[in-house]
């Protein structure tokens, strides 16, 4: 499980006629047929027919993440909130619900980013019936004590305290902090440690926050694998048919533009291996432009395998340990941060001076047209490849329509993955990857008593 001010209403997912096919365009990049109703109540239900005889995926994918959370003192609800859709109703009291689940063989789990939380079963066919009963049950009706979210209050706190006990939790919440002034990407998913610390007094708040994001119009379902579609469409109408929840509206602040570089630097108390990070704010994943795509294979071309940034600080000097890019698609714009875990602190500005390099460079034109061409081939067949399950697709479909709006926006993804050209390549760079839009974000870890870092 994992991350006030000026008007933005909350956008929900865009009507659709009762019964729909996805556009046959969309069909060539994506291979599987969705069949998307949307019932009255406003809840989007998608099936895919997948060959996985007697198995089947059932994914609920609702549109709140950390970027909601827009009432101060109020962060990393929607991460908690995913814990406490596990405690059960009147009807399946906290435990039934696992243990008819477990009787079947399914395998139960669920997760929280910045802009979605999606719930995923997956198991057999047999099973289909009862499962949507329980979730429509769960989604509709959650109830819990006071005691009870009490005692999970104190699990999600000492979840905050594990992942803290490494760097990389720390280098998120500066870097988010640093990089938003206004915008509520500037919390991680986990929220903010005091917000975290105060959650057992939240109770009648957590209670609000169910009826305010868990409606019918901002969730979506995904069933992928071997089903009825006539006999799952009847009993989801059914099931989930009384659902009348108002879907919610806030105001999520409006990130201003940078205009000029900002840095922060982490002292690890214990050693570690340093860190560098560069990060450009970029704009946000939607289904109808490339941006997402773009960064996607700008990721590759700047610091992938094949890159000259990694071949020099990885292969020959073997200054650098690892180096990355986190480009998972965001609802709003967000950042693109080249990610470095150095050898030793020395080499730090050389590192900084290689990527600047690489970066100026295709931002003045220098493009390997052939290299971008098998990026994108690359990343277009590797997602395709990594269809192997009917709990692939489902949550593939559920990331990328939760983040973008759209059932079909998976299908809109690798369709624009393959327009990108290199000149679009360097005018994002040219109009992102500029210093005065740069936050540096540096890690020097405790030195050991050896002299040095691990």
């Amino acid at each position: 499980m994992r991350r006030l001010l000026p008007l933005l209403l909350l956008l929900l997912i865009p009507a659709l006629p009762a019964s729909a096919q996805q556009p046959p365009d969309a069909s060539r990049f994506f291979p599987y047929t969705l069949h998307t109703t949307r019932l009255p109540n406003g809840l989007t239900v998608v099936r895919v027919p997948f060959n996985s005889p007697g198995i089947v995926a059932y994914v609920t994918a609702v549109r709140v993440g950390s970027r909601n959370e827009v009432e101060p003192g109020r962060t990393g609800f929607a991460h908690f909130f995913e814990h406490m859709m596990f405690k059960g109703t009147k009807a399946n009291p906290e435990g039934q619900r696992e243990r008819l689940l477990g009787g079947y063989g399914f395998d139960d789990n669920a997760f929280t980013t910045d802009d979605i939380t999606v719930y995923q079963v997956y198991g057999p066919t047999a099973g289909l019936e009862k499962l949507i009963a329980l979730e429509a049950d769960r989604f509709q009706n959650l109830e819990y004590s006071e005691p009870s979210f009490q005692t999970e209050a104190l699990a999600v706190l000492g979840e905050y305290h594990k992942n803290a006990a490494g760097p990389d939790l720390k280098l998120e919440e500066a870097l988010a902090k640093t990089a938003f002034t206004r915008h509520t990407y500037q919390h991680t998913t986990l929220g903010f440690y005091d917000d975290i610390q105060a959650m057992p007094q939240a109770y009648a708040y957590s209670r609000s926050f169910f009826e305010r994001w868990y409606t019918p119009a901002n969730t979506t379902l995904f069933i992928v694998g071997d089903f009825d579609d006539a006999q799952v469409v009847s009993q989801v109408t059914k099931a989930y048919g009384a659902w009348r929840r108002k879907p919610a509206t806030v105001t999520i602040p409006t990130e201003p533009a940078q205009t000029k570089p900002r840095a922060v630097h982490v002292d690890w108390p214990q050693p570690t291996q340093p860190r560098h990070v560069l990060a450009w704010h970029t704009p946000a994943a939607r289904a109808d432009t490339p941006d997402a795509s773009i960064q996607a294979i700008l990721a590759e071309y700047l610091v992938g395998d094949t890159s000259p940034a990694y071949k020099e600080l990885v292969l020959e000097k073997q200054s650098v340990e690892s180096m990355s890019v986190y480009t998972t698609p965001h609802r709003d714009p967000y950042l693109f941060p080249i990610d470095v875990t150095l050898q030793d602190e020395k080499d730090r500005a050389d590192v900084d001076a290689v990527l600047r390099r690489e970066v100026k460079a295709l931002a003045d034109g220098k493009v390997d047209a052939a290299r971008v061409k098998a990026i994108q081939d690359h990343l277009r067949y590797g997602l395709l490849m990594d269809l192997e399950t009917p709990r692939d697709v489902a949550i593939d479909l559920a990331l990328y329509a939760g983040v973008m709006g759209r059932p079909d926006a998976l299908a809109s993804y690798l369709k624009l993955l393959g327009t990108v050209t290199p000149q679009q390549l360097t005018l994002f760079a040219r109009k992102y990857l500029r210093d005065t839009n740069l936050t540096v974000l540096t890690l020097t870890p405790k030195v050991s008593a050896a002299g040095g870092t691990p």
